[in-house]
């Protein structure tokens, strides 16, 4: 029995980046075997087991062949006479098929020259920065791409290879991401985005036509022209991927970047005849972010949020003309009393928003201080006593509320 540590921690350790989880290949092994030696076995659709004293996983070396579309569709055998070249072979991207000794896992990457099994060449291509499939056995598994295209967001100044590229246009075409079951695409999709440079994962997804097939609603907003003063970058799709970036730069969490992603699907359904002027995008990008956040089963949190945002992002743009009644009102609709904590990262997203424009990027976004002062100014009146005072004098219902909004009002009119 030979044991292997492979995969991204390999890769990560070669880049010198902190390596957090191992995953092991167990080579001329049975599951008999290795539950003798104390292993847990857990895997549903292939021999993996959790060792028993640092629970991390240890697979079976094991090969996969397609037995129908999609990335479930396939047939694993695990036997003791698969190679660790074999089981290499069915990894996604050479960056990822190298494997090293179990003796050395734990050393530094100085230590394993002459020791890294490394048959596709995986340091070649982190030398060259460069992301390209192992084997054309990646075209069996739809998954992939999104991998890649996550990648290629994680590791930012990495290309893809051109018949890496070549190779997924021919599975888009072949319709093997139409199999994609949702919650997966989402999940790599999150991934992607909460990466260093999530533009470079829609970028890859829209060059190998996959991005056209999982949200057209975005795709569709390349070629889309918007006002120049508004905006310098002219195309929407441009647009967009500036907020995406913007977003990761400011360190944001993963439902702002969702809103982010969504605030303008509308602008993709404007009439051409009112181009480059966006009336009403607002509703038509909710009633989008819907169908969206429901196809690809999106979590609540990132879904109201993205709801928000994408209603009201032109209003918190242009606050600072706002007086007193009126950002009482906005802030009402941002459900900023009831949701304080969620209106800090409406207020985010809306930052991204102005700052994801050509030129833009180092503008300071004042608007988010003067409302979350107005919103601090709100919620600091005691409505309790308010309510008493209304309902002696016999005041009801909606009378009590016109009683605690003046009240929020002449708050939020004090503060400014």
């Amino acid at each position: 029995m030979q044991v292997f540590v492979v995969g991204g921690a390999v890769r990560d350790a070669l880049m010198g980046e902190r390596v957090n989880d191992r995953d092991w290949v167990v080579v001329g092994s049975t599951p008999e075997a290795m539950t003798a030696q104390g292993f847990l076995p857990v895997g549903k659709d292939f021999p993996v087991f959790l060792h028993p004293q640092t629970r991390e996983e240890y697979a079976l070396a094991r090969t996969e062949r397609k037995t129908a579309r999609g990335y479930k569709g396939f047939a694993v055998q695990a036997a003791p006479d698969v190679t660790l070249e074999e089981d290499l072979a069915r990894r996604d991207l050479t960056v990822n098929a190298v494997a090293v000794p179990e003796a050395l896992a734990h050393q530094p990457p100085s230590t394993w020259v002459g020791h890294l099994v490394d048959p596709y060449g995986g340091q070649r291509d982190l030398q060259t920065k460069v992301l390209r499939h192992v084997t054309h056995a990646f075209a069996e598994d739809p998954v992939r791409i999104l991998r890649l295209a996550r990648f290629a967001a994680r590791f930012a100044d990495f290309s893809v290879a051109g018949d890496t590229l070549a190779l997924m246009r021919q599975m888009v075409e072949d319709g093997e991401v139409d199999h994609l079951v949702p919650e997966r695409v989402w999940q790599e999709l999150t991934k992607g985005m909460m990466s260093a440079q999530p533009s470079r994962m829609f970028e890859v997804l829209r060059s190998c036509g996959a991005l056209k097939v999982l949200l057209p609603e975005l795709d569709r907003l390349w070629g889309v022209p918007q006002r120049a003063e508004h905006h310098p970058e002219i195309d929407t799709g441009v647009h967009m991927m500036l907020v995406m970036d913007m977003a990761a730069r400011l360190n944001t969490p993963l439902s702002v970047r969702v809103a982010c992603l969504m605030h303008d699907l509308g602008k993709g359904t404007t009439p051409a005849d009112v181009l480059p002027r966006h009336i009403g995008h607002e509703g038509r990008s909710v009633k989008l972010l819907q169908k969206v956040c429901e196809r690809l089963r999106v979590p609540t949190e990132g879904k109201e949020l993205a709801e928000v945002v994408a209603r009201e992002h032109g209003n918190i743009h242009r606050s600072a003309e706002l007086g007193p009644e009126a950002l009482m009102r906005l802030l009402d609709r941002c459900d900023a009393i009831r949701q304080a904590e969620r209106f800090a990262r409406v207020l985010q997203a809306c930052e991204c928003d102005a700052r994801g424009r050509l030129g833009f990027e180092e503008v300071a976004y004042p608007q988010a201080e003067r409302l979350l002062k107005a919103q601090q100014a709100a919620l600091s009146v005691e409505t309790a006593p308010i309510a008493q005072a209304a309902a002696a004098q016999g005041l009801k219902g909606p009378q009590i509320g016109e009683q605690i909004s003046k009240a929020r009002v002449k708050a939020v009119a004090a503060s400014l």
